[in-house]
């Protein structure tokens, strides 16, 4: 039995409309988040297309061949698909905004009174960056 990480352009339609089309939404608004980070610096891309092209594996197979065929990202999206991970130089990027956006929300964004949402805020901050540096590295053999 083959696993996505064996065939990642695997397409796997859900069978219930209710359930296909909730897919296809949020793979739309995923799609919609990341095309905001190709513009807005601090907001990042590839994570969002990640999602999305993982909403649109289970509704739709021509949005699916869409994304990663898309010049843009298409590439760093089939390429994390089959295992390879995120580029250093993405990962690097990601991780220090993230670090920087949540470290400025939680130290100047929020009042001070709010302590516990400042440490809600910073812990939410320390997670993604840990996600985003402990993912595999895509040193760009094969």
């Amino acid at each position: 039995m083959t696993s996505e990480r064996d065939n990642p352009d695997r397409v796997k339609i859900s069978r219930n409309s209710l359930t296909r089309t909730l897919w296809f939404v949020l793979g739309g608004l995923f799609v919609g988040i990341g095309s905001i980070g190709v513009l807005l610096p601090g907001l990042p891309t590839t994570p969002f297309m990640l999602l999305a092209a993982a909403c649109f594996a289970r509704s739709s197979e021509r949005f699916y061949n869409w994304l990663i065929s898309n010049p843009l990202f298409g590439e760093g999206v089939r390429r994390y698909r089959a295992g390879h991970g995120i580029r250093p130089r993405v990962k690097f990027a990601a991780a220090s905004l993230a670090g920087l956006s949540t470290s400025y929300s939680a130290l100047f964004g929020i009042p001070a009174e709010h302590i516990s949402l400042r440490v809600f805020v910073a812990a939410v901050g320390v997670f993604g960056v840990w996600f985003i540096l402990s993912r595999q590295t895509d040193r760009g053999e094969d």
